[in-house]
């Protein structure tokens, strides 16, 4: 069942492939349906009983209407859902498919700074 509640991403400001890939999903959010959180900014606090600060650093993360708390690639998939494009991200779902592709995202995560030189 659809909410009229938004899904809350947290993202690592810092990172200009998070920031790329926010700016990306905020542009094709008509529906508003997403929120966006940069960790790093001024009064950010983690959220109580969850990830703590060191986590949200990791890897990115969504608060869903309903109060669960996701990350990784599970985030990528919901939010491509929510704003119409679920079906690229589909195949990342896939049973076959999802080992692969959530080792790719915990890779592109932990070397995102790295890897943010050869797109600027």
């Amino acid at each position: 069942m659809k909410t009229n509640l938004p899904i809350r991403i947290l993202y690592d400001g810092n990172c200009p492939i998070c920031c790329q890939k926010v700016a990306f999903l905020h542009r094709r959010d008509k529906n508003k349906s997403l929120t966006f959180s940069d960790i790093r900014e001024n009064g950010f606090s983690p959220i109580k009983n969850g990830p703590s600060m060191a986590e949200l650093e990791k890897r990115i993360h969504a608060i869903l209407p309903d109060g669960k708390i996701i990350s990784r690639m599970d985030v990528i998939r919901a939010a491509y859902q929510e704003i119409g494009l679920g079906w690229i991200a589909a195949p990342t779902g896939w049973s076959f498919l999802r080992p692969v592709f959530d080792t790719l995202y915990g890779i592109a995560a932990k070397y995102r700074q790295s890897i943010s030189r050869f797109f600027n």
